[in-house]
């Protein structure tokens, strides 16, 4: 325990390393196989202790952003929660161990099964995490560390979450090739190989060249960040003003950032009037988003802005942010922290509706800021039809952190698992376009009114990831759950049978 503690510690630095700004993705692969290491052998209590202090290491490091917002509170509830979660994550893997050691060190049982179910009880903890509470926060998923690397094309194919369970199982394969005898078993290594042999050859997807689009995406720089100065109708002017040098310009589709509008354009009539002399001087539909009110109810929300209310479209943000765009529970967190909670007066509603809109006869899949990190809004999206993204989203709260490059790197792994390219407007930075092979094509800086235009190309055809996605997330888990309660219940026949050996005459239970 005195060399596993500060062991894990070192790993959860190195995950944090390895993820988004600084990107060193083989780091990932050490991080996991130190992690793993310190739970071979591991009593239960141990087990979560050192999980806790890995997930205490990294999420506090990982997301020290979101004090930005309304200070350390949030930032110590999130990172906490996330930790111990990943801690009682860590116990199902150490009786992976410890039931697998009956096979003997050499057998397949362990060199192959128990690599394989332990990878699948990582992602089952990641699966979870990014489901609960309040929808859960997906944010930190092993599958994106790996987006600057030669690897992440195999997420085309099985998704993050296979990719996730891929890294997960090589360095478990490794680690059990070196408990058997290292360099002495050479044979050991062949799972290991195998492992790293798919993620290195396997080529991503190939999409079908579906034509061109020309998108014109504007970073306005305005006050959208929620304790800013500003006055009504401010982020309207700024978004306007960085518009300007574009009208004029061939565009199919002109793209604004999430609160990019700061008033309900379908009440208030001269916010209305302003967008449609806009859509008419740029010739093309123009994407916003702003808060709007339906049936009661307020939404974050897309729409498409013609000019014309009859084709108006829209989508409306499906996972609005727990304690930023909603207080779930709010009876019971005012009685916690009534100062902070009485900040947050948003109450956002979530969407049913499809994550896309159709422009002429080309389909835009959408997500609205953070829900570009839940797979089910981009599967939907792929699954509607969409041959390009659009990502919107609003970092105005977290400027001068390292909140919107991890987002980024969410952006880039989509364009690579669907085969689309992204197009990802910020209010205030970074905002950047992205071919369907997850490199960067163009870049507005951070803190940069700006805007360019820019010529995509469209794809066809759903990616593996997008239609088998669902099913590898149920599959993995389920397989991973049962695996374990058999490896247990054999541990127990056999104990049972040991106690019966040892004691022939003593009386045992059935």
């Amino acid at each position: 325990m005195r060399a596993a503690v500060p062991i894990a510690a070192a790993a959860g630095i190195l995950l944090d390393l390895a993820s988004a700004p600084l990107g060193w993705w083989p780091l990932a692969f050490v991080s996991v196989t130190f992690a793993l290491a310190t739970l071979v052998g591991r009593r239960l209590g141990g087990a979560l202790l050192v999980g806790t202090v890995f997930g205490v290491v990294f999420f506090f490091t990982h997301l020290v952003w979101v004090g930005e917002f309304l200070g350390p509170a949030p930032w110590i509830a999130l990172a906490g929660l996330e930790a111990v979660l990943f801690g009682v994550g860590a116990i199902p893997i150490t009786l992976a161990y410890r039931w697998t050691a009956r096979f003997g060190p050499g057998a397949a049982g362990q060199l192959v099964g128990g690599p394989l179910l332990v990878a699948g009880l990582w992602v089952t903890r990641e699966i979870a995490m990014g489901a609960w509470p309040y929808s859960g926060f997906p944010w930190a998923r092993l599958g994106m560390t790996q987006v600057d690397g030669p690897l992440p094309q195999i997420a085309s194919w099985i998704g993050v979450t296979g990719l996730s369970f891929l890294v997960v199982a090589v360095c478990a394969a490794l680690l059990q090739w070196f408990r058997s005898g290292g360099i002495r078993f050479l044979r050991g290594l062949l799972p290991a190989a195998v492992g790293v042999l798919i993620l290195v050859t396997v080529p991503q997807f190939p999409t079908t060249d579906a034509g061109t689009f020309t998108v014109g995406w504007v970073q306005g720089n305005g006050p959208a960040g929620y304790f800013d100065d500003r006055s009504p109708s401010d982020m309207l002017v700024a978004q306007t003003r960085a518009t300007e040098p574009l009208l004029g310009r061939p565009m199919d589709l002109l793209v604004w950032p999430e609160g990019s509008v700061d008033s309900d354009p379908l009440t208030t009539p001269d916010t209305a009037a302003a967008l449609d002399r806009l859509a008419r001087e740029a010739g093309a539909p123009l994407l916003l988003n702003a808060a709007v009110s339906r049936g009661g109810n307020v939404f974050n929300t897309s729409l498409l802005w013609t000019g014309e209310r009859a084709d108006l479209q829209w989508h409306d943000k499906v996972n609005p942010v727990p304690f930023g765009e909603y207080v779930p529970d709010r009876w019971f967190y005012r009685l916690l922290a009534p100062d902070l909670v009485g900040l947050i007066q948003r109450e956002y509603t979530p969407g049913t509706n499809s994550p896309s809109v159709t422009v002429a006869d080309v389909t835009v899949g959408l997500a609205i800021c953070f829900d570009v990190i839940y797979d089910t809004v981009i599967w939907d999206g792929a699954r509607a039809g969409a041959q390009l993204y659009v990502f919107q989203t609003n970092n105005a709260d977290f400027r001068g952190t390292d909140e919107n490059v991890q987002q980024l790197a969410f952006a880039r792994m989509r364009a690579i698992e669907t085969g689309r390219a992204v197009v990802n407007v910020s209010t205030v930075g970074t905002s950047q376009v992205i071919a369907p092979d997850g490199t960067t094509v163009d870049t507005i800086g951070v803190d940069t009114a700006a805007g360019g235009i820019t010529t995509l190309p469209l794809r066809s055809g759903l990616s593996p990831a997008a239609v088998i996605g669902p099913w590898v997330t149920a599959a993995l888990p389920f397989a991973a759950v049962v695996g374990l309660a058999m490896l247990g219940l054999l541990h127990r026949v056999r104990m049972r049978g040991a106690h019966v050996r040892v004691h022939p005459d003593r009386p045992h239970r059935p």
